[in-house]
């Protein structure tokens, strides 16, 4: 685990009067651009813990108590995983190495508990998830995207095992392109209900759909097969 130091991150979002808009994702934008507001606003963040790759397919089964994985696909991220399952998976990494769950899970996403003051692992916040995504610079990506993500052009169409990339300047691989990565975050409550947060894009996308602020959204039950997670820990 890769420690972060706190600080503060800004993020940023679009709305009009019929929805939001997913930042730095227009392809579903039903208005024009004088149709939109920026909404910005900044976010404390607290030193934690952060996993140096997304979570593997080896590590989501020997934990989960899956199937082996073959030796081919050891170190590709895990897909077709849903929200409440990477909460699962959290849980029970916790209880292995004698750490306090984070979670109370519910059948109702909304109602899911988080208990902030555990010791077991956890998803990243939305705002976390930018913070060290960015790692101190300031533009959409930390390098040429080439050099550091697997998108559309260069994944030959599927997910790409972890780390082969450039990380980013905290040492973090794989945050932008490869798989998104689910967030603890509800969206949009009042607009979107239960929907959750993934954010960075994934090697099914175009380049502009992979970077440091691009958020989409999802149903917590919602499982496709460029979509995994990250983990995270308060305390050491």
């Amino acid at each position: 685990m890769v420690p972060v130091e706190g600080g503060a991150v800004e993020l940023r979002d679009y709305i009009n009067m019929k929805k939001w808009l997913s930042s730095d994702y227009t392809l579903s934008d039903p208005g024009s651009v004088s149709d939109k507001k920026v909404i910005t606003w900044t976010e404390k963040i607290d030193p934690f813990y952060v996993m140096k790759y997304p979570v593997t397919r080896q590590l989501y089964h020997f934990v989960m108590r899956k199937e082996e994985v073959e030796s081919n696909g050891i170190n590709l991220p895990i897909t077709e995983v849903s929200w409440l399952d990477s909460l699962l998976f959290c849980n029970e990494l916790s209880r292995l190495l004698g750490r306090t769950e984070c979670y109370t899970i519910t059948n109702e996403s909304a109602n899911t508990i988080y208990n902030q003051k555990a010791n077991g692992f956890r998803l990243l916040t939305d705002a976390e998830w930018q913070y060290v995504c960015k790692a101190g610079t300031k533009g959409y990506r930390y390098e040429k995207i080439d050099k550091i993500a697997w998108y559309r052009e260069n994944s030959n169409g599927s997910a790409q095992p972890v780390g082969r990339l450039l990380p980013n300047p905290w040492g973090l691989y794989d945050m932008i392109g490869n798989v998104w990565e689910w967030c603890w975050d509800l969206y949009d409550p009042e607009r979107y209900g239960n929907y959750r947060v993934f954010r960075g894009g994934s090697w099914a996308e175009v380049e502009n759909n992979c970077g440091s602020t691009v958020r989409r959204k999802s149903m917590p039950d919602f499982k496709i097969d460029d979509l995994g997670f990250r983990i995270a820990l308060t305390q050491p």
